[in-house]
């Protein structure tokens, strides 16, 4: 099996930064592009739901129409190589047929199933709390899909890839922008988060971090 030195694998962390000027003329290689989009499609997620979809959109149109309303990406949409927004299943419940769909990939069939669901609906209901509103279980799976979003802004940098994780935009208008273009079926998905990838424009400084000691408890 191949790795990564110690070295190396820190030495990609700190080469990821938030990118917000790309090079207009690089395009991101198209089996590239599918290995980042793999790396979040292989990442985990709480009780293996994989509550996400990641849209990937280089229509220049529907690209214009969010700009207006993505403060946080106005310096990039137009020149970045892919833009990915990320959405989360809205009624991601242990009751649903999303979460059959659930134990069916994992192959629950019988006494299995019956107590998966238990204890899927223990988790939620009582564990983790989240079914006192479809905006706590909305809030549940949105959490998941930053999990995909952090394999894939890594596995861009390990790559030689560059990225950016976009949060400043009106929520409800994007989704509505995504609704109307058919994009998608705004009962059942919102916008989790956005990213966008290409190649830097120019270099960008290192970025600053708390210390290691700051950070890090060990707790013996």
């Amino acid at each position: 099996m191949f790795t990564l030195s110690n070295e190396q694998l820190i030495d990609i962390f700190k080469r990821r930064v938030s990118t917000r000027a790309y090079d207009p003329t690089k395009t991101i290689p198209a089996d590239t592009f599918r290995t980042i989009l793999e790396c979040g499609r292989l990442s985990p997620s709480s009780v293996g739901s994989e509550p996400w979809q990641f849209l990937v959109i280089q229509n220049k149109e529907l690209r214009a129409k969010l700009k207006p309303v993505a403060w946080g990406m106005t310096t990039q949409i137009d020149d970045c190589s892919h833009l990915v927004c990320i959405v989360a299943k809205k009624n991601a419940r242990y009751d649903t047929d999303f979460f059959q769909d659930v134990m069916d990939r994992r192959g629950l069939q019988g006494e299995q199933r019956m107590a998966a669901m238990a204890k899927y609906k223990s988790f939620q209901e009582d564990d983790a709390d989240i079914l006192a509103s479809e905006r706590s279980v909305f809030d549940w799976a949105s959490k998941q899909t930053y999990i995909a979003l952090g394999n894939m802004l890594t596995g861009a940098a390990a790559l030689g890839v560059d990225s950016c994780p976009i949060e400043g935009f009106d929520y409800q208008k994007v989704n509505q922008i995504l609704a109307d273009a058919g994009v998608i079926d705004a009962a059942e998905w919102g916008v989790s988060v956005m990213a966008t990838f290409g190649y830097r424009a120019k270099e960008i400084k290192p970025k600053s971090r708390k210390d290691f000691e700051q950070v890090v408890q060990f707790i013996e």
